[in-house]
């Protein structure tokens, strides 16, 4: 079974000026950000920057910002490469770019100039898609190339090296949360108390299906915990009213306008596609005219209504579908896939950054954790982890039973006890299955079948207790980034490595290493560290230790 995740773009026409065409042409230049050695800032009553190619014979006009634009245009080259501030002159940034793949889209990481990709899809449809997909995480370890180093200490230099992460502790599950649970955390006008214990009990064993209802709504956010009955009642209200004018808005284009509504016409046909094989195995969806399925499809419609930028694309509806056979309610169902949305939403831009972002972590994550395995997938053409993809797209909603994923998400909802466990369910997944990859020494393909058959015969339970012993295994490491971002090692923030698993404005191990890398060396040090412990990765930094300790 394929499904081809896409999104719907659209181009602006091209400019019919010839004039205006013709006179800017004639001032335009193009280079490889790569070729790129300096970029120098200067003020003379207005800003303008002189870029300074590594083939010094080719000379770049300077860029004028008369109105202001440097400061963006300067932001937006850091997307694409490193800029750092030259030893020799305060006003020049030296130019390095890790890798080219950075400055790519995930769209144009597909494209192949020397084998056309239709071709090479026809020929073998498995391998090139999702071997297109995984190259998004290679550029990760090319930012720091050559890690092996000679573990004699020289005199006069700080090793960073590897620590062991220890021995990974036992977690056990407990019991589903029942309505009497429930009730004993609400008071008397409704509002919810202990809230914190309540995401431990929630996250332990989950809700019982009855009160699943209720509780998702308060763990996506559509309810304040600290709401009472009555402003719940009066937020619903609000919220029906709000649905249904939104609702009205596509429901009442005419065939004549949605002719000339070319975005409309491809949303409506991709979730009619959708809707039609979305969950057909269910109760609640099975069966030709199923009043469910029309639910769906009018949620996702006005999905489009509400975020008419995003719309709708592939995938989406297998979020929907397990939300709306727990409200059982079109409105509900529509502000609760809304609130998941809001988590899930980089997910599906057109530049997929959501996605590009979690595979590096990912990456990262099984690096540190099992550098053996890393290391075999990675000789197997199998490093870049492109098998996860749909896990981390729609949260593996196809990759377990339908109640299951009920379990997984409620679970995952509470935030607890990171906010990407879903990362770490992968590497339990993936540390369950890597004994058999290994001993049966499976190739590419061996091990992109052996991961996609797993579907619906994973165990839930047995996921979650390895996922929450991963993460308590790391937080026993004493070790953090403090040092790094210069915080006091006696902090809490030292002691606990939660920034692992965190999202922290989708900084990720990776920018961490980066900055360990880049950043002012001062601020690496403090006067209780003589060794910086900075997890897998094994470098030195190239700076006399009285420099790198000086004030």
């Amino acid at each position: 079974e394929w499904d081809m995740v896409n999104a719907v773009s659209f181009r602006k026409r091209r400019s019919s000026n010839m004039e205006g065409d013709h006179e800017r042409s004639r001032w335009a230049f193009a280079f490889s950000v790569s070729d790129l050695r300096s970029v120098t800032v200067r003020e003379e009553g207005w800003t303008f920057i002189i870029l300074q190619l590594k083939d010094s014979s080719t000379p770049l006009p300077h860029l004028h910002f008369h109105q202001g634009g440097s400061r963006a245009f300067l932001d937006s080259l850091r997307r694409f490469a490193l800029l750092t501030e030259s030893p020799s002159d305060h006003t020049c940034l030296l130019v390095s770019t890790p890798n080219k793949a950075l400055s790519q889209s995930f769209e144009n990481l597909l494209d192949d100039n020397n084998f056309g990709l239709v071709h090479k899809f026809k020929r073998d449809p498995y391998v090139t898609t999702l071997g297109g997909l995984s190259k998004v995480t290679n550029y990760l370890f090319d930012v720091i190339p050559g890690l092996e180093i000679n573990q004699q200490e020289e005199p006069g230099f700080e090793v960073i090296t590897r620590i062991d992460l220890g021995v990974r502790p036992e977690v056990s599950r407990k019991s589903p949360l029942t309505a009497d649970d429930w009730a004993r955390h609400q008071d008397a006008d409704g509002r919810m108390k202990d809230v914190p214990d309540l995401k431990h009990a929630v996250f332990k064993g989950g809700l019982c299906h009855a009160l699943r209802k209720e509780a998702w709504k308060f763990l996506l956010g559509y309810y304040p915990w600290e709401s009472t009955h009555e402003e719940r009642k009066t937020l619903q209200r609000e919220k029906t009213d709000e649905y249904f004018r939104m609702k009205l808005q596509w429901k009442s284009v005419s065939e004549e306008q949605e002719r000339r509504n070319s975005r409309l016409r491809d949303y409506r046909s991709l979730i009619e596609k959708d809707v039609n094989r979305t969950d057909r195995t269910n109760r609640f969806y099975e069966g030709i005219d199923n009043p469910g399925l029309v639910l769906l499809h009018d949620i996702l419609m006005t999905y489009c209504m509400y975020d008419f930028d995003l719309g709708y694309v592939q995938g989406m509806s297998d979020l929907l579908s397990p939300i709306l056979y727990v409200m059982e309610n079109e409105v509900d169902a529509f502000w609760c896939f809304v609130a998941f949305m809001d988590q899930m939403h980089e997910n599906f831009e057109e530049q997929m950054q959501g996605m590009k972002t979690q595979l590096i972590q990912l990456s990262s994550l099984l690096r540190l954790l099992d550098l053996a395995f890393w290391n075999y997938l990675e000789s197997q053409d199998s490093g870049y982890l492109y098998f996860c993809f749909r896990w981390l797209l729609i949260r593996f909603k196809r990759e377990l039973s339908f109640v299951d994923v009920l379990r997984l998400w409620e679970v995952m909802w509470t935030g607890l006890p990171c906010e990407n466990f879903h990362l770490l369910v992968c590497c339990a997944i993936l540390d369950s299955e890597k004994q058999k990859i290994m001993e049966e020494n499976y190739g590419f393909n061996e091990i992109l079948k052996h991961i996609n058959e797993l579907s619906m015969k994973l165990d839930i339970e047995e996921i979650l207790q390895k996922a929450e012993g991963i993460c308590l295994q790391i937080r026993s490491c004493k070790v953090s980034a403090g040092s790094v971002f210069g915080r006091d090692p006696g902090s809490s923030a030292h002691k606990s490595p939660d920034w692992l698993c965190s999202d922290r404005g989708r900084s990720s191990f990776c920018w961490m290493m980066a900055l360990a890398l880049f950043a002012d060396r001062r601020r690496l040090c403090s006067s209780s560290c003589r060794r910086y412990v900075f997890l897998y990765t094994e470098i030195r930094l190239k700076t006399p230790r009285h420099q790198l300790l000086s004030p």
